[in-house]
């Protein structure tokens, strides 16, 4: 192997984002001849295919240098660093640090001869990725990291230790970003961070999201398209609010961090909200803007869940009129506070709720397929025969389309999952 560095992604599109910004900072630094692996902490199962896929790397490139990154380099430095296939870990601060890169450009003979390990405390990070993407994502869709790190503690997530704590980027900053990716011909924007709502809390005079989402829609009149990603509904302001009323550039679709449906287990997760929080959002969303959709996380199997709390996640699904479910299988995740919490939930226990949930899911999206044959819509193309309408539904077409482009269709019928013209 010669050249650039092959960069393989593990987890959220932050973490794709930041990959992104990686290659640009190997770039500029010339660095050749390498492996980057940027990992996901999110579960045990996360760490294990990260541990799977440097392996495999390692067999496929027998004389690189491995570089491992990311949230599960972060929060078990020494995990990666036993490994002999690894020959330097990074953290998640110093992926983004210019002088990393410049210094594994120096040589394959160099990596990892002085420090195996380079991983700060991210607790005491304060700023955010000074490297923003101009255009990662499709032709057709490009997303704008606008803040990092989550200052909550759910007693499931170890993101916080691998992420550090909130941080924003300026609203200035974004804006900026924006109006460059509109003149290069992006029709959609999607804003993304680890806890989105908390944008703002450490920028001179506390602005919230919504203040974000408004001063972009005003200051970029020619962007057609705004998205936000996973927002935390017990934390939405009323700007945000407002803009979901009167903004139709603002999509109708909203992925929700909810993660159960019963009190007591929201309360041993140590959420900020309860199913009655929840269920109330997403009737006031919809009195404001009727076609809103929601996606929404849904964790099966947390330590003492009974049968009778698990129902009540299970009802959530059609009581809040859920559409596009992530079911996530709970894994005991070492080093946090649910992993010690005793009466864990059988595996198969855990594998059959979660596959219950999944069919509610899926009941969801066919009802919500059915519901949109005879309607018209506009579709943004992301390649040239499937686009997505604004609640995020996708839409075949037979004949090609050119990516990118927004265009007005009825929708006709339902295929394979997917709205037909």
């Amino acid at each position: 192997m010669s050249g650039a560095p092959k960069f393989t992604t593990l987890g959220c599109r932050l973490n794709a984002y930041e990959t992104e910004a990686m290659k640009e900072l190997s770039r500029q630094a010339g660095l050749e001849n390498a492996v980057v692996v940027n990992t996901c902490a999110v579960t045990a199962e996360a760490v294990r295919k990260a541990r799977q896929e440097i392996r495999k790397l390692r067999r496929e490139n027998p004389d690189a240098p491995i570089i491992v990154t990311g949230c599960a380099a972060q929060t078990e430095p020494e995990t990666f660093a036993a490994m002999s296939e690894v020959t330097q870990v990074i953290g998640n601060s110093e992926k983004m640090r210019p002088e990393t890169w410049q210094r594994m450009a120096k040589g394959p003979d160099f990596i990892g001869t002085t420090e195996k390990v380079l991983v700060d405390d991210i607790m005491s990070v304060t700023e955010t990725a000074s490297h923003l993407i101009d255009g990662f994502g499709t032709r057709s869709r490009a997303y704008v990291q606008v803040q990092n790190g989550c200052d909550h503690r759910c007693t499931f997530c170890i993101i916080p230790y691998g992420r550090g704590n909130s941080r924003s980027v300026p609203a200035g900053v974004v804006v900026d970003q924006i109006k460059r990716l509109v003149d290069k011909g992006y029709n959609e924007v999607v804003l993304t961070g680890v806890d989105l709502t908390s944008w703002g809390a450490d920028l001179p005079a506390t602005p919230k999201l919504g203040d974000l989402v408004m001063r972009i829609l005003k200051l970029v009149p020619d962007l057609p398209r705004l998205r936000i990603s996973s927002i935390d509904s017990i934390e939405v302001d009323e700007n945000l609010m407002q803009a979901i009323a009167t903004e139709p550039r603002l999509m109708p679709h909203l992925h929700l961090s909810l993660q159960h449906g019963d009190d007591m287990i929201l309360k041993r997760m140590k959420r900020r909200h309860l199913r009655d929080d929840a269920i109330r959002f997403a009737e006031e969303a919809r009195k404001l803007r009727p076609e809103m959709t929601f996606g929404a996380d849904i964790i099966a199997g947390f330590p003492t869940e009974t049968e009778a709390h698990f129902e009540n996640s299970l009802k959530l699904v059609t009581e809040c009129d859920l559409t596009w479910l992530h079911v996530f299988p709970y894994s005991k995740r070492e080093g946090t506070p649910a992993a010690k919490i005793p009466n864990q939930v059988n595996g198969n226990v855990i594998k059959d709720r979660a596959a219950r949930l999944r069919a509610a899911g899926d009941a969801q999206v066919e009802k919500h397929l059915a519901a949109q044959v005879g309607q018209t819509h506009r579709i943004l193309m992301e390649n040239p025969h499937m686009g997505r309408t604004e609640q995020f539904t996708e839409v075949s077409f037979a004949a090609p389309r050119t990516e990118g482009a927004l265009l007005t269709a009825t929708i006709t019928g339902v295929s394979g999952g997917q709205l037909t013209t």
